[in-house]
C-alpha cells in the first residue's frame, strides 16, 4: 500500500504529516509515501471532489489515505494530521516532535516550493501547447481534403502538435463526427485531438489559425448577386466579434472557398478592426497552379518548371492572369542551361491565339477546371500558403495573396486585392519592385473597381438591416 498525502502548500499541519511520513518512509523498508501539495485557492474544490469521488467525509488540510495498490477498488480514509499521528504511533510506536514555529517555516517553505513547481510546468506546458486550428463551414470537401496535409507536419513542423477544431451548424454534425472518426483512426503523431463544434458562441476559442471555407450559393437564378453578398457579410459580422472575443490576439485568418474569397476577408477586417490586417489573406494559389499546370501541358513539360504566373485582383471573381514575368526552368528546347537556367514564358509560346481564347478568357477551360475542383486542389492550395507564411517562400519565387491594399501598382486602397507577395520570417511583403506594363495596369484599374463595388454593396446591405450597427 502507498500512503497519500495532500493538503493546502501553506498548511502547518500538512508540514507536521509530511515530517513524519518522511520519518516513517526512512525507517520502515515497506512504507511508502505519496506527497501531493494543493494551492491554497484550488484546495477547497480539490478536497470536495476527491471526497465526492470515494464517498469519504473530510474537512481539513491534510488529508490522508491509503490507496490498495494490489487490491484495486478506492482508497482507505485515515483522517487528518490527528488520525495520522494515532496511526503511527499505535502501529509503529514513532510520533513527531515538531514545534509550532518549525511547522510555520515549513509551510511557508512549502508554499514557495509548490509556486514554483507550478511556473515551471506552465511554462513547460506552454512549450508543448499544441496550435489550435479552426475550420469553419467544415463540412465541405475542401475540409476532408486538408486536414491531412495539416496534420502530417510539412505545413506548421514536424515538432509542432496540432488541435483542429471543425465548426460547422447542427445538421451537419453528423458529417463532422464521421470526419472527427476517420483522422483519429489514422493517428497522426502530431494531431493532439480534433473535434467538432456546432455552438457559434463557443467558436474560435485559443485560436492560432483560422480557415474560413464558408460559401455561398451564387447561382443568379435563385437569388441577385446582392442577395448573395448579403449573406457572406452577415456570416462575417458573427464571426468577426467572435474571432476578437475568443481567437489569440496573433490569429491568423485564412479566406477561400469557391465564392467571395476577397469580400469574406475584407467584411472579416471591417467587422473585427482589432484583428490585425495583415494577418487576414485570401488564398489565390488554386489560381496560379491550374495556370502554371495549363501552361505546362500546352509547352508539354513539367509543371514545376513553370514559375511567376500572377494572379492579380477578385480571386473567386474577375481577375487577371499575368504572363508577363512568368519563367520556365527546365524547358527542353535548343538552348540548354544549368538548374537555375530560365527562359521567359511568353517567348515559348508562339500561339497568341490560344492565350487569349484558351486561357485567359472568362469562359476557359482554366476557369472550369478551378470553379469544378471538389476539394484537393484547394486544399493544396490553402497547405501551400500556410507552410510558406510559417516557413518562408522560395527566395526569388512570386505568390499571389489577396491582402489589404495600401496602394501598391496604383491599386486603390481598402479592398483586398490579390497581388504578388514573398514570404519570410513568418510575415509577408508585397513585391512591390516588379515592373507592370499598361495592359496590366489597365486590367488593375478595372478589377479593382468591381471589388470597389463589392464591398459598398456589402456595407449597404449590412447598414439596411442593422442601420445603428453600421454607424
Amino acid at each position: 500500500a502507498v500512503a497519500m498525502f495532500t493538503g493546502k502548500a501553506n498548511c502547518p499541519y500538512y508540514a507536521k504529516a509530511e515530517l513524519l511520513a518522511d520519518q516513517l518512509q526512512v525507517n520502515l523498508p515497506n512504507f511508502r509515501v505519496h506527497k501531493i501539495t494543493q494551492h491554497p485557492d484550488k484546495w477547497e474544490q480539490w478536497l470536495h471532489d476527491i471526497c465526492e469521488m470515494n464517498g469519504w467525509e473530510h474537512r481539513q488540510s491534510p488529508i490522508i489515505w491509503r490507496e490498495l495498490l494490489d487490491r484495486g477498488g478506492k482508497g482507505q480514509l485515515l483522517g487528518g494530521l490527528n488520525d495520522f499521528l494515532e496511526y503511527a504511533q499505535h502501529y509503529y510506536g514513532i510520533t513527531s516532535m515538531m514545534l509550532s514555529e518549525e511547522m510555520l517555516d515549513i509551510a511557508e517553505e512549502n508554499l514557495q516550493a509548490h509556486l514554483e513547481i507550478v511556473k515551471e510546468d506552465e511554462e513547460i506546458q506552454s512549450l508543448i501547447k499544441p496550435m489550435q486550428i479552426w475550420i469553419t463551414s467544415a463540412s465541405a470537401p475542401i475540409c476532408y481534403q486538408l486536414i491531412p496535409l495539416l496534420a502530417n507536419g510539412e505545413v506548421f513542423g514536424l515538432t509542432t502538435e496540432i488541435s483542429i477544431h471543425l465548426l460547422d451548424t447542427d445538421q451537419f454534425k453528423e458529417v463532422l463526427c464521421s470526419i472527427v472518426m476517420e483522422a483519429e483512426d489514422m493517428a497522426f503523431p502530431l494531431l493532439r485531438s480534433i473535434s467538432e463544434h456546432t455552438e457559434i458562441d463557443q467558436a474560435f476559442i485559443e485560436a492560432d489559425v483560422i480557415i474560413v471555407l464558408d460559401d455561398v450559393l451564387l447561382n443568379l437564378e435563385v437569388q441577385s448577386r446582392e442577395n448573395c453578398i448579403r449573406e457572406v457579410s452577415e456570416i462575417c459580422q458573427v464571426y468577426a466579434p467572435l474571432i476578437e472575443k475568443n481567437a489569440k490576439s496573433e490569429v491568423r485568418v485564412i479566406s477561400s472557398g469557391k465564392t467571395f474569397a476577397n469580400l469574406k476577408a475584407i467584411m472579416i477586417m471591417t467587422y473585427g478592426p482589432s484583428i490585425k490586417p495583415e494577418n487576414i489573406i485570401a488564398i489565390a494559389t488554386s489560381w496560379e497552379s491550374a495556370a502554371k499546370s495549363m501552361l505546362a501541358r500546352k509547352l508539354n513539360m513539367n509543371t514545376a518548371g513553370v514559375k511567376d504566373v500572377i494572379v492579380w485582383g477578385n480571386i473567386t471573381g474577375s481577375k487577371y492572369i499575368d504572363l508577363s514575368h512568368a519563367k520556365l526552368y527546365g524547358y527542353d528546347s535548343a538552348i540548354q542551361g544549368p538548374a537555375n537556367f530560365q527562359r521567359p514564358l511568353l517567348n515559348m509560346i508562339y500561339d497568341s491565339e490560344w492565350i487569349h481564347s484558351e486561357f485567359l478568357s472568362a469562359e476557359s477551360s482554366l476557369s472550369s477546371r478551378v470553379s469544378h475542383c471538389t476539394g484537393m486542389l484547394p486544399a493544396h492550395a490553402i497547405a501551400t500558403v500556410l507552410r510558406y507564411w510559417y516557413h518562408g517562400s522560395p527566395s526569388e519565387e512570386i505568390i499571389s495573396l489577396g491582402i489589404l491594399s495600401e496602394g501598391q501598382f496604383c491599386v486603390p486602397k481598402g479592398i483586398i486585392f490579390s497581388m504578388p507577395v514573398r514570404f519570410q520570417n513568418g510575415n509577408w511583403e508585397v513585391m512591390t519592385e516588379l515592373e507592370i506594363n499598361e495592359t496590366t495596369q489597365k486590367a488593375l484599374g478595372r478589377l479593382a473597381h468591381e471589388l470597389i463595388q463589392e464591398k459598398l454593396v456589402a456595407l449597404k446591405e449590412i447598414k439596411e438591416m442593422h442601420p445603428y450597427e453600421a454607424e
